[in-house]
């Protein structure tokens, strides 16, 4: 199993607990990260949103593209997962960008290319929205241009979003054939593009069945297109504690709910149904990507359990979101990644 770690580009994970002990800085971010790889961590992934969507839009948001360009200036073995909209980006500019900032990282670049969700952002910077499947159309053209550019000498293309003639970038990316590409969704558009054009595929937190179900599906995509096996990795939120007892009581602090908060009356109505469906809600409004689903909540033997049987359903790399990070990532490593390594 590989580790990896969110990087807090949002200052936390929790929607609420305001202060979380993490600055949304640059001060913090370098020594998170000088330190994680000191401990065992292999890799961060850093989020790419202009917007706040954890502590609130108008909080504090670092940028994914500089911070990952400082971060691989001053770490030497932390693989930088970078997360890039397309959209957001012209592709050829990006490629040269990107390239650029692998030479820096010597070859420790890789992209989670995210086909954007988020619709108001958007609006607000004045950029192109597509819908659900025009995404993966635009994503399709971006990753080939993006790829023509690191293969090849000169590159040309002609498709409905982009064109290029005779494009030149230098020098290229030093991982070979490519930095790592990692993706993630789960409709049909998403899953068919993914197995054709990617290397790796990330999911959201689960139990470790719904897992190794989508792992296998995906596994049989990748073979059907003739194409190396993938990699895969998973989104989950860890607490570590000396007892069963006290890991519970930090899940009910950080999934309280404040009915003085903004927006409550409405969350509330949303609410409804079973009791299982509420605590289920709760834990997904309190912690994003469905991160508490996974159960890596207890003591280290516990833990370590519930990680093994994630590796049995073929994960090989967890994607972890800790608070506040730094204390808790030293925890974890010492009393799981030490353990199982």
């Amino acid at each position: 199993m590989r580790y990896g770690f969110w990087a807090p580009v949002f200052g936390g994970w929790l929607r609420n607990v305001p202060d979380e002990g993490m600055a949304a800085d640059w001060d913090y971010m370098r020594k998170l990260c000088v330190r994680a790889e000191q401990i065992g961590y292999d890799l961060t992934l850093i989020a790419e949103l202009n917007l706040n969507d954890i502590k609130g839009v108008t909080a504090p948001a670092m940028d994914a593209w500089s911070t990952a360009a400082a971060l691989a200036a001053v770490t030497e073995k932390l693989e930088l997962m970078v997360a890039v909209r397309p959209n957001f980006h012209q592709p050829a500019l990006f490629a040269r960008a990107a390239a650029n900032i692998d030479q820096i990282a010597n070859g420790r670049l890789a992209l989670n290319v995210v086909s954007s969700w988020w619709a108001d952002e958007a609006t607000q910077y004045g950029l192109q929205f597509d819908q659900h499947d025009d995404r993966y159309g635009r994503t399709n053209e971006w990753l080939q241009v993006v790829n023509g550019l690191w293969s090849e000498p000169r590159f040309t293309f002609t498709g409905e979003r982009y064109q290029l003639k005779d494009a030149i970038c230098e020098p290229k990316p030093v991982k070979k054939p490519r930095p790592v590409i990692y993706a993630g969704g789960e409709s049909e558009a998403a899953k068919t593009l993914i197995a054709r054009q990617c290397d790796a595929y990330v999911m959201h937190g689960d139990e470790p069945a719904v897992i190794a179900e989508k792992v296998a599906d995906m596994r049989k995509r990748r073979e059907k297109e003739g194409l190396p096996p993938m990699q895969y990795g998973m989104a989950a939120y860890a607490i570590v504690r000396d007892t069963d007892a006290a890991a519970k009581a930090e899940v009910e602090r950080i999934t309280k709910l404040d009915p003085h908060a903004p927006g409550f009356a409405n969350f509330d109505q949303w609410l409804s149904g079973t009791q299982l469906e509420r605590e289920m809600k709760i834990a997904e409004y309190s912690v994003s990507n469905r991160g508490l689903r996974p159960g890596l909540v207890g003591t280290p033997a516990s833990v370590r359990e519930r990680i093994a049987e994630f590796e049995a359903a073929g994960v090989d790399l967890l994607l972890l979101q800790m608070s506040p990070q730094l204390e808790e990532m030293e925890r974890f490593a010492a009393q799981v990644i030490s353990s199982v390594h």
